[in-house]
């Protein structure tokens, strides 16, 4: 058994989000909110009711008001990450993403915005999530995939490059939708799917971008980052840079966040399986209306 090294400091997250929920900042919850909005759409596509849902760590009511405008679940429960928010109404419990409180089986659908790309062990979590669903349910997830601030990644590396000769990570990593993919398979999830969407946000600066984070509690998490702070004069080099390398023509610079989607299935006999090879009943040729030439002729 492997065990997956440690990236994130769960601890310092935690602290993080405390903190960003007292400052209760209006408006730096805009990506969560898109992101709701989405899942809701997507879930409303869906051929099924659900009997109980899962708000998995939202610290607003925005993915619980999404599932619930869908009208496709009759109980939905919502978990706060870490702590409640004092601002809303008080979560039905309080969780830490890396240790799930469901039974096995015990729930019909989860759905996940903006939370999952801080856990250490993702696919460990994702097993978790599996083992919670009855069979035929569902789970649905947003997170931010690799391409995610790429501006303020590259940006902070020259900086740093530049003022004390090396440079440490500073911008956490996102896995691509071929990986996410995966882990959903190794996790039993069935009917797996990914697809990524892009948003640009554009801000006065670097500094504007940083302040926006900082609210949504998504700074300094990374193990590595601890050991040595930013100064003022990399982060006067890393705006400069940004605003150079990454601005409009106005002057604002832009910010990219790669949100990947994600959703399979509790196994269920009810579902469509692939067909053993070789059992197909009609020909690629005639479904394509055209003459089937063997593959000796052809280089004849």
């Amino acid at each position: 058994m492997t065990t997956q090294p440690a990236i994130f400091d769960r601890k310092r997250f935690r602290t993080n989000r405390a903190r960003a929920l007292k400052r209760s900042t209006t408006g730096a919850d805009f990506l969560l909110h898109a992101v709701a909005e989405d899942l809701g759409d997507r879930l409303s596509l869906v051929n099924r009711h659900f009997e109980t849902a899962v708000d998995l760590g939202g610290h607003t009511t925005h993915v619980m008001s999404a599932i619930e405008t869908s009208g496709k679940a009759s109980r939905i429960l919502r978990g706060d990450l870490f702590s409640a928010a004092p601002h809303i109404t008080r979560p039905d419990f309080v969780l830490d993403d890396e240790m799930l409180p469901f039974g096995d089986g015990t729930v019909d659908l989860i759905v996940s915005a903006l939370n999952l790309q801080f856990v250490n062990d993702l696919p460990g979590t994702l097993v978790q999530i599996r083992r919670a669903l009855r069979p035929d349910g569902l789970f649905l997830a947003t997170l931010p995939g690799a391409g995610t601030l790429n501006e303020l990644r590259d940006s902070l590396t020259r900086a740093e490059l530049d003022v004390r000769g090396g440079a440490a990570a500073r911008v956490s990593p996102f896995a691509d939708t071929r990986d996410l993919g995966s882990l959903l398979q190794r996790a039993g999830l069935a009917l797996p799917v990914t697809d990524m969407d892009q948003l640009t946000v554009r801000y006065d600066s670097l500094f504007a971008l940083l302040a926006d984070l900082r609210a949504m509690g998504a700074t300094g998490v990374l193990l590595d980052q601890g050991r040595t702070s930013l100064t003022r004069e990399i982060l006067m080099r890393a705006a400069e840079i940004y605003s150079i390398d990454y601005s409009d023509p106005d002057g604002r610079i832009r910010a990219t966040f790669s949100m990947v989607t994600l959703s399979g299935w509790a196994p269920h006999e009810s579902q469509q399986k692939p067909l053993k090879p070789g059992s197909a009943k009609t020909r690629l040729a005639d479904a394509l209306g055209t003459a089937e030439v063997p593959i000796n002729e052809r280089k004849r």
